[in-house]
């Protein structure tokens, strides 16, 4: 397992959430549930778990299956789930580019837990979707007015700790990319551990200005700037519109259209950043440990080109560079070799593949031109001018077998225009085979003539005796058959084709 070091604070402070307007209050009444925005994982990004009570549950009903579902597709939600809807909730739901918790539901009554798999905003409420034990019993235990507690657990926990440590980090990749170069950030990535995070920008990066941004975000970081939140109520009308680029391409996101009745919050970064955000995030820089911009990726539109900038922190960064890290020293035992010298061997070992890779294609036009030669000398010795026909197979274990095959076809017809016996009528047909066989082998066949309606008819022969797949145009056909060849079968029908046609 990679090692990770994970550096929490033992309490959210007390400056951390700040609501900024005179009229704004936390509801209190255990009736009605907490807005999104307000809700106690958004207060107290630290905080584990805390009871509380329900306000609604109901059975989940899945959606109605699609009329063309793809494999292995199955509806988001089950008939044994549950929407619980809480008066206050740790676990966050999904929203601001930001996955959702996992955690648990402990209902006092009868002291069963249940294990919450999402956690979805609808509206301006987070619904829990809880795996149900016992329908008739969870419902009572989970009814409106029961109390219950709401954690994280260590697993759900943990998973909250990357979410946010990844957010406060892109809210300070996407400041200082704004700031410092004038890149706004075109939309961003909160992918799936261990994968490193990405931001989309207008415009690649050169590695100067990576680098410096690396070194500021760095210098921030070990700082320990401090973040907090500032909360007030959401007036819809009072919203800028999102701004967009020269292209028409939107910059960022604009509120969800039915995020209604919440509140807004604004993620401050103290001296770098204010930007409105639902998600959670650590109260200080100091958690982010150090800060990582691995590599850009460009992006081609129909219309425009992006770019993206991936970056990792936190405990992401430590897996990254544990697993980096193993694939090194593994990569250097293998190479026999220190890993400061992995790079300089493995440009070695590529240099000497190529040069094996040239040597064996030398090796394979000197050999298709001696195969070639045979099929002309026994073309000579034929002794009437009857159709000569030929069957030539051999074992060939690469990948481009039936590039040699077109390769001996090549070296025949560039000499037979030269040779005493241009003009007497042929039909060759040749084979290969991988040296070990299964029910999954591919064989290869190549059939070439003088007579185009000969070929054919042979190509369709082949079809129908081997069960082969293949087609051709003018005095070539090729195809390929899947299954074990035998000489006594396949060679034997191949040799069977050739009399026949032979004999018309």
């Amino acid at each position: 397992m990679a090692a990770s070091a994970l550096l929490y604070l033992p309490t959210t402070p007390s400056s951390y959430h700040r609501i900024v307007s005179p009229t704004l209050r936390v509801p209190t009444e255990t009736s009605t549930s907490i807005p999104v925005g307000l809700l106690a994982c958004q207060r107290d990004p630290l905080l584990r778990e805390l009871r509380t009570k329900v306000v609604s549950c109901a059975i989940s009903q899945p959606p109605p299956p699609p009329k063309r579902s793809k494999k292995g597709s199955a509806p988001l939600h089950n008939e044994s789930v549950l929407e619980v809807i809480l008066h206050d909730t740790v676990l966050f739901p999904e929203g601001g580019g930001q996955p959702f918790d996992i955690g648990h539901i402990t209902a006092t009554s009868n002291g069963q837990t249940y294990d919450v798999t999402e956690v979805m905003r609808a509206g301006g409420h987070a619904i829990h979707y809880v795996r149900m034990v016992n329908a008739n019993s969870d419902v009572l235990a989970l009814s409106p007015g029961a109390e219950v507690r709401v954690k994280l657990g260590d697993d759900g926990f943990n998973r909250r700790y990357d979410h946010m440590t990844l957010h406060t980090s892109q809210h300070l990749l996407s400041a200082l990319l704004e700031i410092r170069l004038n890149l706004p950030t075109l939309s961003w990535s909160l992918t799936a551990s261990p994968a490193p995070c990405y931001v989309e920008l207008p415009r690649s990066m050169t590695v100067e200005e990576i680098a410096s941004i690396q070194a500021e975000a760095n210098r921030l970081v070990f700082e320990g700037r401090k973040v907090h939140i500032e909360v007030q109520e959401l007036d819809g009308a009072q919203e800028p519109d999102v701004p967009k680029l020269a292209s028409g391409r939107e910059v960022g996101r604009g509120l969800p259209s039915d995020y209604t009745g919440g509140v807004k919050r604004v993620v401050v970064i103290d001296g770098v950043d204010r930007n409105p955000c639902c998600g959670t995030h650590l109260p200080s820089l100091h958690n982010l440990q150090l800060f990582l911009l691995p590599h850009t990726e460009s992006l081609a539109r129909s219309s425009t080109t992006s770019a993206r900038l991936y970056f990792l922190a936190g405990p992401r960064l430590i897996t990254h560079l544990s697993f980096s890290h193993t694939l090194l020293t593994g990569t250097a035992a293998l190479l026999s070799c220190g890993t400061p010298q992995v790079q300089e061997r493995v440009n070695q070992v590529v240099d000497e593949r190529k040069r094996a890779e040239h040597r064996a294609e030398d090796l394979e036009v000197e050999l298709a031109a001696r195969i070639a030669g045979d099929l002309l000398r026994d073309l000579s010795e034929n002794e009437d001018d009857r159709l000569f026909v030929s069957s030539t197979h051999r074992t060939d274990d690469s990948s481009t077998a039936l590039g040699f095959l077109s390769a001996v076809v090549s070296s025949f017809t560039n000499v037979l225009p030269s040779s005493p016996v241009k003009d007497s009528p042929y039909l060759i047909i040749l084979s290969s085979t991988p040296s070990s066989q299964t029910s999954m082998s591919i064989s290869v066949i190549l059939i070439f003539g003088s007579d185009e309606k000969t070929v054919k008819e042979a190509g369709e022969s082949i079809k129908t005796k081997l069960g082969a797949k293949g087609g051709g145009k003018g005095p070539r056909w090729s195809g390929k058959l899947v299954g074990v060849w035998k000489e006594s079968r396949e060679e034997a029908a191949i040799k069977e084709v050739l009399r026949a046609v032979a004999e018309n």
